[in-house]
């Protein structure tokens, strides 16, 4: 079975913004965002943090 191709994820990309909206799924962004910040940061050994 071949990966997905620059087509099918354009493809999926717009049918994902017609359920969600652009203004709603730029917050979903912006929400993993911090939490794969808040993940990382909580998972760095104490010699690393200030």
């Amino acid at each position: 079975m071949p990966g997905l191709g620059p087509v099918e994820l354009i493809v999926i990309l717009v049918i994902v913004l017609l359920i969600f909206g652009a203004g709603r799924l730029s917050r979903i962004g912006g929400e993993l965002g911090s939490a794969i910040k808040g993940f990382r940061e909580a998972v760095k050994p104490e010699d690393d943090k200030p």
